[in-house]
């Protein structure tokens, strides 16, 4: 295990495909208002995120502007500029100012086809942009049935390994979303989570004090805590609680 003090304790919110204008804007001013600084409790700071839709990143831009609340997008292009209808790249995000981009969510992997080279080779374009990429890790249910989970996950963050190398790596930050706890309502209990997120910790070998290591998968105001007491769980990856600030400012609030 790593020095917990080296690491940022994160919560970040993935909408999906989810959101309209004014719903959103009440949904972002009120997380405006509740986070206006960094920290959200007595204990450590706690770094409070969103990653929206790519149509709404302006309104998250605007309607965060002067709070704590960072923000960022839900995928990037592995490509710079040019002609790929559709993509949107990372200078672009950053353009709007955003700061994380998630990828390799198990929702591209498994209905979009990517696999862990071209995940890596976002998390490349995403450090080159100057964001942090979330790097999505995890596992089935039949793997983890099969015992196959630590190598399922060895060999996902062993790409991102070989492609950036452990210096890039120690500036992402490390999603493990056991796939089969995702909008299931079923979760892992935190000794499993804090096995693989330990197993986690040793693989990325002189990354692994510094990478912040979340936790996604059905996480709720109700296990949160629990979650959050384990000691390489820096935080999480939240899906639907983050929808609504009523379940979504608990959870920040545990992770203090």
């Amino acid at each position: 295990m790593g020095d917990d003090a080296l690491r940022t304790r994160r919560v970040v919110g993935n909408w999906k495909m989810n959101g309209a204008l004014a719903g959103n804007a009440a949904l972002l001013g009120a997380c405006a208002s509740a986070f206006p600084e960094s920290a959200v409790g007595a204990g450590r700071a706690v770094e409070v995120a969103v990653c929206v839709p790519f149509p709404y990143l302006a309104q998250a831009r605007d309607l965060l502007s002067g709070s704590a609340v960072r923000w960022g997008a839900q995928d990037v292009s592995v490509h710079s500029s040019g002609a790929h209808t559709g993509e949107v790249s990372a200078a672009m995000i950053t353009d709007f100012g955003g700061s994380f981009v998630i990828v390799g969510h198990s929702e591209r992997r498994a209905h979009h086809s990517e696999t862990s080279a071209l995940v890596a080779g976002k998390a490349a374009a995403a450090l080159a942009a100057g964001l942090t990429p979330i790097i999505c890790l995890g596992e089935t249910l039949e793997e983890r049935e099969t015992d196959m989970t630590e190598a399922v996950i060895a060999g996902q963050l062993s790409v991102c390994i070989e492609v950036l190398g452990y210096d890039h790596v120690a500036q992402c930050v490390i999603a493990y979303e056991p796939v089969w706890a995702i909008g299931t309502g079923r979760n892992a209990t935190p000794d499993q989570v804090q096995s693989v997120h330990a197993f986690l910790r040793r693989r990325l070998g002189p990354a692994g004090a510094s990478v912040s290591l979340l936790y996604g998968g059905s996480v709720k105001a109700s296990n949160a805590a629990e979650l959050f007491a384990m000691p390489d769980v820096d935080g999480g990856l939240i899906g639907g609680a983050s929808l609504k600030l009523a379940d979504f400012e608990p959870i920040c609030r545990a992770c203090a």
